[in-house]
């Protein structure tokens, strides 16, 4: 059995992908910024759920809980539904 990675070791091998990714997100949100519909403050995200959820899920990577990864998943799943298979007929 393989001891645990320190967390040097974590950053080392996944910084550039993590790196990347940031750099991605900050692309997206300033193409959104800059779309039409959507003034400086962002208040185009007062109607829209969708960037609610987005930055709500900023504020769940910017916390300091170890469980960020499967809060953000929980922010962005359904509610479960006992009847989703009558629902689509399987």
């Amino acid at each position: 059995m393989s001891s645990p990675m320190t967390s040097a070791e974590v950053l080392n091998r996944e910084f550039l992908e993590m790196r990347a990714k940031v750099l991605e997100l900050a692309a997206s949100l300033d193409r959104l910024d800059r779309a039409e519909g959507v003034d400086a403050n962002g208040s185009q995200g007062a109607s829209d759920p969708r960037l609610q959820r987005l930055r709500d899920g900023l504020k769940i990577l910017l916390s300091d809980d170890s469980e960020r990864a499967e809060r953000v998943q929980l922010l962005f799943s359904r509610d479960y539904d006992e009847g989703w298979r009558k629902r689509f007929g399987v």
